[in-house]
């Protein structure tokens, strides 16, 4: 069951928190890793070099936009490829994170809080939002319970 007096703050906390999470890892890789340092792991992945930027600065952007709620359920859709991406690089390693190279539970997690943003949208204090009808084209039709 849903509280509809505490949803929209449970979504709040969801979006500020994932966006924090994808602008410090986007810093992360920015100024601690170095862009060339993320690219020579991109490179010892297999996966091509040219893909550092985009990663960064759609963790950055796409996080922001997710903390501040300007469609951030759109956002958050759109970032799951990138953390189905992660998730792909981490799993050879094992299930936990703290295992060398990092494991797959965390960004499966993020991947699935991610969705979770999809679904339930930007909850209170947002700038811009879209709802999930106006998200695909149709209108909401209600229905008897």
């Amino acid at each position: 069951m849903l509280d509809l007096r505490t949803a929209a703050y449970g979504a709040t906390a969801l979006r500020i928190t994932l966006g924090l999470m994808f602008i410090s890892h986007a810093y992360l890789k920015f100024a601690i890793f170095t862009v060339p340092g993320f690219e020579g792991y991109l490179a010892a992945q297999g996966l091509p070099t040219f893909l550092a930027w985009p990663i960064v600065l759609g963790e950055f952007i796409g996080g922001t936009a997710i903390l501040v709620g300007f469609y951030g359920r759109v956002v958050s859709l759109a970032l799951i490829p990138l953390l189905v991406g992660a998730l792909m690089v981490h799993a050879p390693n094992g299930w936990v994170f703290n295992v060398a190279g990092g494991g797959w539970e965390y960004p499966a997690f993020l991947a699935m809080a991610a969705f979770a943003q999809g679904l339930l949208g930007d909850g209170a204090f947002a700038l811009k939002s879209v709802t999930l009808s106006e998200l695909i084209g149709t209108k909401a039709t209600p229905r008897a319970a």
